[in-house]
């Protein structure tokens, strides 16, 4: 049962990086969320009122909390745990509406935080989908290049660069029937085994119901989902095969991340009514529900694990993307693809905690990626690590030799910088 807690002035609820999954409600009095910013390192500092939340996002998503919980007056809290917020507050609409928007916000802001660190220049709608469109036709992509096309000449009928994309198009069509129709070039299937969790696997047993089938659609690989810039107008539920994410920066594709069952995409844009953030492909055949602005209420409130399911993703996602941010501020060089190999180590499931070495099944590009640095500029530091005897590769693998010594380099170089 929920417990109804008693503070007194001064008294700290919880501090930053303490594992505590309890969430609070404030019931009366005062207290102050104090965290560092990522990108000044400065404190920064905000009220909660009472009968709002707090420690939902760090409870949610099972992960060290982000802010420090200072009590300004005697105080009074509800706390809960998760199971008992899940309880109380999963057909709670309002709650859990307003804390998806909330969410969502928090997601979009620090997007844009990364956007600006990568100095991403903003570009007019006409020119980004142009750069889509072509930036996937330049990749060898041509199935994904016509769909896009097709997609933005049906969206943006009024387009500056209909011809541009007519010719793409076009051109996409003819290569990929070129490829399509070449002796043994057949599409290889590749399955993926759910992850899902308790409440996941209640979820989709739900939306297997005959009652759903209206929403399902079939993709084969290579066929866009979603386009970026597009306008947002649906969202998805992956049931089978996997979904890439994708993100084009100035004619270069960044591969964001792999979806499988159970998961959702394409919620943001449902959220805040703001164009789409990323190009989201078919990997293999995929089955997904799709769910559009007008019954995705209706699916939250007759649905309470999707609410949940939701809540906990953008949780998953905030701690996904501000570890990232705070890979990008870092000026070092070695310190930020050093850090790039502690988050991975972070992030990985079962790591071998009895031993130092670890092995990461990524690429160059792939931590060039993750460090915002050129590839070339990764490549030189990344034979640093190599002629130190820091690290190995193995074909697609990155060996650490020993994650400690990178975790001692990167506190290193960072406070060599900071003094």
């Amino acid at each position: 049962m929920p417990k109804s807690m008693q503070y007194s002035k001064g008294s700290v609820i919880y501090f930053e990086g303490d594992k505590d999954e309890r969430i609070f409600i404030l019931q009366r009095g005062t207290v102050i969320l104090t965290s560092v910013d990522v990108e000044t390192g400065k404190e920064s500092a905000e009220s909660v009122r009472e009968g709002e939340f707090f420690g939902v996002k760090s409870a949610l998503g099972h992960f060290p909390r982000e802010e420090t919980v200072r009590v300004v007056t005697d105080t009074q809290a509800i706390s809960m745990t998760v199971l008992e917020f899940e309880q109380l507050f999963s057909s709670n609409k309002a709650v859990i509406m307003k804390m998806l928007r909330v969410f969502s916000a928090q997601l979009r802001s620090i997007h844009h935080k990364i956007q600006s660190i990568l100095n991403s220049v903003d570009e007019s709608i006409d020119d980004g989908i142009l750069d889509v469109a072509s930036t996937f036709f330049d990749d060898g992509n041509y199935l994904t290049a016509f769909d896009l096309c097709k997609r933005y000449l049906t969206k943006f009928p009024a387009t500056t660069k209909k011809m541009e994309l007519a010719k793409i198009m076009a051109d996409a069509k003819r290569k990929y029937e070129i490829e399509a129709n070449r002796p043994g070039n057949k599409t290889i299937d590749t399955a993926i085994e759910s992850t899902a969790d308790a409440s996941q696997t209640m979820a989709m047993k739900q939306f297997a119901l005959p009652a759903f089938s209206r929403f399902q659609k079939t993709y084969k690989p290579g066929e866009v989902l979603i386009a970026e810039h597009e306008p947002g107008d649906c969202f998805y539920l992956i049931q089978s095969g996997r979904v890439q994410l994708v993100k084009t920066f100035n004619g270069t594709n960044k591969h964001i991340d792999i979806l499988g069952p159970s998961e959702f995409f394409g919620e943001m844009a449902i959220l805040e009514n703001t164009p789409r953030s990323a190009t989201c492909i078919a990997i293999d055949t995929v089955q997904a529900l799709e769910f559009n602005k007008a019954n995705f209420e209706l699916l939250i409130t007759g649905n309470p694990q999707v609410a949940l399911i939701l809540l906990k993703m953008f949780c998953k996602r905030i701690y996904e993307q501000k570890r990232r941010l705070r890979i990008l501020v870092i000026s070092d060089i070695t310190a930020r693809i050093g850090d790039v190999f502690l988050m991975l180590d972070e992030t990985q499931s079962q790591p071998n905690i009895a031993s130092m070495s670890r092995r990461f099944n990524c690429t160059i590009q792939d931590v060039a990626h993750w460090a915002g640095l050129p590839l070339e500029d990764t490549k030189d530091e990344i034979n640093r690590f190599i002629e130190k005897h820091r690290i190995e590769i193995i074909e697609n693998n990155i060996i650490i030799k020993n994650i400690g010594e990178i975790q001692r380099l990167v506190e290193q170089r960072k406070s060599i910088r900071a003094s």
